[in-house]
């Protein structure tokens, strides 16, 4: 098994690249996804983050209101660190339970947002970087995501650099141009990963 961590920064194409791996053959593991079924209704953890974080992080449906729940940690780093130390272990219990379930020839790409900014690479035989350009990450945030000029900058700003994701980096793939240069980069990646696989 070929453990893979892929990252890169917000808007820089990494849904795209997990999508074309998975098409490949790839087991994806999506963290942001986990982190989402961890904290569903009649969950450890969302019984867990209420009896912390109080009621009011509720939708009247008994949902966790991300929004309401956003707007108590994003400003507030010592709120934000309890409420990773909930939702973390939930989300590494299921994705090593993801990747057990994965076949011993696998290729399992670990999708982590957050990769770089937590230290995580040394838990990968490998990382990929997603690399683009701010201005390009800002282009698509705004264009494609509908996001407010300021708010884009500002989420892009809470990660990492691209320095210190380059830094990090075993593979880069380039996704400052469009979908059409992105495949051929993604197929030659896929074929250096099967071949580590197969070399064990």
């Amino acid at each position: 098994m070929l453990k893979v961590g892929l990252t890169g920064g917000i808007g820089a194409g990494k849904s795209e690249v997990s999508r074309m791996l998975a098409g490949y053959g790839a087991v994806l593991i999506d963290a942001d996804r986990i982190a989402r079924e961890v904290v569903e209704p009649g969950t450890p953890g969302l019984a867990a983050v209420v009896e912390e974080f109080g009621t009011g992080i509720l939708t009247p449906e008994g949902t966790l209101d991300r929004p309401k729940l956003g707007s108590i940690v994003f400003g507030d780093s010592e709120r934000l660190a309890v409420l990773n130390t909930i939702v973390h272990p939930l989300v590494g219990a299921r994705s090593a339970e993801l990747e057990r379930a994965a076949g011993p020839d696998s290729v399992v790409i670990h999708d982590v947002p957050l990769l770089t900014e937590n230290g995580l690479a040394p838990l990968y035989d490998l990382v990929i970087v997603i690399d683009a350009a701010p201005e390009t990450q800002l282009d698509r945030l705004v264009r494609l995501r509908g996001m407010r000029e300021e708010e884009a900058r500002a989420r892009m700003a809470a990660q990492a650099t691209r320095e210190q994701r380059r830094a990090v980096a075993d593979l880069i793939i380039d996704n400052d141009g469009p979908l059409a240069a992105l495949e051929p980069q993604v197929r030659s990646v896929w074929a250096e990963l099967t071949r580590r696989a197969a070399a064990g």
